[in-house]
């Protein structure tokens, strides 16, 4: 069998098989992650309207005949205000250091600001890397207001390409991977057929239980969120082969307060909490069901304190 036949290598006849890391960079919630998911067909990375949702380097591998793009979401780059914030912030400047394409994401339906020019003067600092302007949540946008987002992100440098797009509406994601493929080094293939993501089931169970409280609480919180697996216990296979899996995590928070908030009235937010993660937990386990218990801790002020975030895996 040819490697034509496999899609999983270059064909001598056809144009090179490429490979290579991308990563998409831009301030907090401008639809990064949304697309990183639409990319690779399932959900490799939390989203949330709440900004910094993101705290880690995720990596979701896409399969096309012609190349492989490994697709690195990280965390919004924004002005750290705690220590947590300046490792995400490090953690960004190092992923980009080692990718082979870098998309500057920019939301058609908000105006190019400060921010976005800081992230774009920080790009120079990479010069190794191929960089494509993405403009992104197009759904959101008129022809018009999408024409003039066009522009003016074609005057901030000279970009190897720009491609409108939408992961929520799944709009040009063909035309953003035929332009990254291009911008790839001619390699064989880095991950087998059946790599979706890097991420272990236990982290991504944990990112879905933070995702969950995420939608429950107030703005202040998002960033006080975080969430530890305890154990993950197999049932018995004599006594209850039938059984759900049972997790045990630990929500942490900064503050008793905070803890009250995320409880809710007689536990009502914590038990709505439970329900949503459980139904992606299953989704994501392939229907298998689980028994989800979450307790509710308080660290205190832990986004400032070196040996808690390292607890925390930080």
């Amino acid at each position: 069998m040819s490697d034509t036949d496999t899609g999983t290598g270059p064909d001598s006849t056809a144009k090179p098989y490429r490979a290579g890391f991308v990563s998409f960079v831009g301030r907090p919630n401008v639809g990064k992650s949304t697309l990183t998911n639409a990319l690779v067909g399932q959900k490799v990375a939390i989203t949330s309207s709440k900004p910094q949702t993101t705290r880690r380097a995720i990596r979701g591998i896409v399969h096309r005949p012609d190349g492989q793009v490994i697709v690195v979401d990280t965390p919004g780059v924004h002005r750290p205000r705690t220590l947590l914030g300046e490792r995400l912030n490090d953690l960004v400047q190092s992923t980009l250091g080692d990718v082979d394409v870098i998309g500057f994401c920019v939301p058609a339906n908000e105006p190019i600001g400060p921010g976005d020019r800081f992230i774009n003067d920080t790009l120079d600092q990479y010069p190794r890397a191929k960089k494509v302007a993405i403009v992104t949540k197009t759904d959101r946008a008129g022809k018009e207001k999408i024409a003039e987002q066009l522009l003016a992100v074609s005057r901030l440098r000279e970009w190897d390409a720009i491609v409108p797009t939408s992961g929520t509406e799944h709009l040009q994601l063909d035309d953003l991977l035929d332009e990254v493929v291009s911008l790839l080094p001619e390699s064989p293939q880095l991950y087998d057929d059946q790599a979706v993501t890097e991420e272990t089931d236990e982290e991504r169970i944990s990112e879905l239980i933070r995702e969950a409280a995420l939608e429950g609480v107030r703005d202040e919180l998002p960033h006080s969120l975080a969430v530890v697996i305890e154990d993950i216990v197999e049932p018995d296979p004599e006594e209850d082969p039938d059984g759900p899996l049972r997790i045990f995590a630990n929500l942490f928070v900064e503050r008793d307060s905070q803890k009250s908030i995320v409880i809710g009235h007689k536990g009502s937010r914590l038990k709505d909490v439970g329900t949503r993660a459980r139904v992606e937990i299953e989704s994501l386990l392939g229907g298998r069901h689980v028994y989800l218990n979450i307790r509710v801790k308080v660290a205190k002020e832990w986004q400032r304190d070196p040996k808690q975030l390292g607890r925390l895996g930080f």
